[in-house]
């Protein structure tokens, strides 16, 4: 049903802003994990031949962060005055991110894959060829597009890859059918259950900016990115390297 949501406008107090506060933690947990944890597990509880390390819940707390990154994203798109300087800042900070981001998985300056905000750029470039397809009179060039950018997440090996992509992609389809959405969307990514508690949050969104305004705020949530990375290594370094 159409903008049919499961929860109450009145109960729905999560802004924007508190969204990315959730995708930001949750990124950290997951990130302080996978370089830190991954080689000391901490066993939290055993039973029988089954152990939940603290490495394991960690990174599963993790899954909840790209959803949300991807559903603030298809958000932006619809809400932003600028598509233009929106996507010269994913590509400015997918940028400034990738030494970063190579330093921390591989401890060198160069790495097999790219960081998450190319394919945050990519989606979103996606969802312009999609806008555009919908006024277009011949819509053979926006699927060329489209597969073209769907080529390039792969060839890249962006962070999630093509189900990344489309991800963000059906974020924005399905923007007007929120169970759909989310129903669909903890399917459609590798992690499934782990992703889909995301779109728990993301039910309580109000569709309001939240406290993260003006343009110190907000380039500081995209700076957080390469800056814990970069934290991250350092650390790594100092406990003997990778």
């Amino acid at each position: 049903m159409k903008n049919y949501r499961l929860i109450p406008e009145k109960y729905r107090f999560l802004s924007s802003s508190g969204l990315k506060v959730i995708a930001v933690i949750t990124m950290l947990i997951d990130h302080v994990a996978s370089v830190l944890l991954r080689e000391n597990p901490v066993v939290l509880l055993q039973i029988a031949d089954y152990q939940l390390t603290l490495y394991t819940l960690m990174r599963t707390i993790g899954r909840i962060a790209f959803p949300i990154f991807a559903f603030l994203l298809a958000e932006g798109f619809h809400y932003t005055s600028d598509r233009k300087k929106y996507g010269i800042r994913l590509l400015v900070f997918a940028l400034i991110s990738e030494i970063p981001w190579n330093l921390e998985h591989s401890g060198k300056l160069l790495y097999s894959s790219q960081n998450v905000f190319f394919t945050l750029l990519l989606g979103f470039l996606g969802l312009c060829v999609i806008e555009e397809l919908k006024t277009a009179a011949k819509k053979t060039k926006g699927i060329a597009l489209l597969l073209a950018l769907l080529l390039i997440s792969i060839v890249l090996r962006a962070d999630y890859g093509c189900s990344g992509f489309g991800f963000i992609l059906l974020m924005g389809l399905l923007r007007e059918y929120p169970v759909f959405r989310a129903v669909t969307g903890s399917c459609f990514l590798s992690s499934r259950w782990q992703a889909g508690m995301a779109f728990i949050p993301i039910a309580f969104y109000n569709g309001k900016r939240g406290f993260i305004k003006g343009r110190v705020l907000k380039i500081l949530f995209y700076v957080i990115y390469p800056l814990h990375m970069l934290i991250l290594y350092l650390i790594k370094e100092n406990m003997g390297g990778y």
